[in-house]
């Protein structure tokens, strides 16, 4: 019996891991991987105490850090697919057939990208449809390219992709850039990027492989069709949630809610940090803040039932 299972290995299972570990909980960690969604960023200039590091070398620090504590179990490549709470504890199944129990349970499974949901999409992914750009903008040397998205996570794709393809477009559904103002002007200065904005996704066209890209332009109406050979769908991050449905109260937008004094979700027994959460902002530095308040207050928690 555990006092604590975390489940995420991203910045707030691990923030969550080593606050627990220096509060002499027994605390099993399960998580598909260490590092969470963070590692697919190839630079990071936002991450306090550091002014710029790739998400590599994040993912590399938080584990050192995490595995530097003995006392912590650590459950490496297992994806939790169900809660139950009994009369006085939790137990967790894994999809390895693996079962555990715990008096209390952290949730910070973070968020996954989103999905365009257009023509195309499905039949062209991983042939010139990608939603990682760190790990295939190599592929897009010397081609034509579309990002889909104009908030941090698309230009994040754009600088990634920057030393690769010929030519950028970026094609926001708005008439506004929501990135930082220092990834917009790096990607403007590099003479590579074309903005279009009030630009809504129609169909993803080709035969074996990617050939263009269909939009409605929002402004005058008109369709239009772009001749390029790789999209990168950055368009923001949906909750991980499903693994929590039935047990604690989730949101319209698929957010676990919390108290966000706490960190507690609806349920006594079972707390949430991070994306996965109805958090304001997602923030690598806020999840981690999230977490560490949230094993502090457990901490107290379980020694009120002592």
């Amino acid at each position: 019996m555990y006092d604590l299972i975390i489940i995420g290995g991203g910045p707030a299972g691990v923030a969550a891991g080593i606050y627990a570990a220096r509060k002499k909980l027994k605390t099993l960690l399960i998580a598909e991987s260490i590092g969470g969604q963070p590692v697919i960023a190839s630079e990071i200039n936002n991450f306090i105490g550091f002014k710029s590091l790739s998400g590599v070398q994040l993912k590399q620090a938080l584990e050192e850090h995490l595995k530097s504590y003995p006392n912590i179990e650590i459950e490496e490549g297992q994806k939790v697919l169900k809660i139950e709470k009994t009369s006085d504890f939790f137990a967790i199944s894994t999809n390895k057939g693996n079962s555990y129990e715990a008096k209390t349970i952290l949730i910070s499974v973070g968020s996954s990208p989103r999905r365009l949901n257009i023509l195309g999409e499905d039949k062209f992914e991983g042939k010139g449809v990608f939603y990682c750009s760190i790990c295939d903008a190599p592929l897009m040397k010397n081609k034509v390219v579309a990002v889909i998205g104009g908030g941090n996570s698309g230009f994040y794709s754009i600088l990634d992709l920057l030393p690769y393809a010929s030519k950028i477009y970026v094609l926001e559904y708005g008439d506004v850039l929501r990135a930082d103002p220092i990834y917009i002007e790096k990607a403007k200065n590099s003479g590579k990027v074309e903005i279009i904005k009030m630009a809504e996704m129609k169909e993803v066209v080709g035969n074996n492989f990617v050939s263009g890209i269909k939009y409605q332009d929002r402004t005058g109406g008109e369709l239009k069709e772009i001749e390029l050979q790789g999209v990168f769908v950055a368009i923001g991050y949906q909750s991980n949630s499903a693994l929590a449905q039935g047990l604690v109260e989730i949101n319209e937008k698929g957010k676990i809610t919390v108290n966000h004094q706490t960190q507690a979700t609806s349920i006594e027994g079972v707390w949430a940090a991070g994306d996965v959460t109805d958090v304001l902002y997602n923030q690598i530095n806020i999840a981690i803040g999230d977490a560490v308040k949230a094993v502090l207050n457990i901490y107290d928690y379980l020694q009120k039932k002592q």
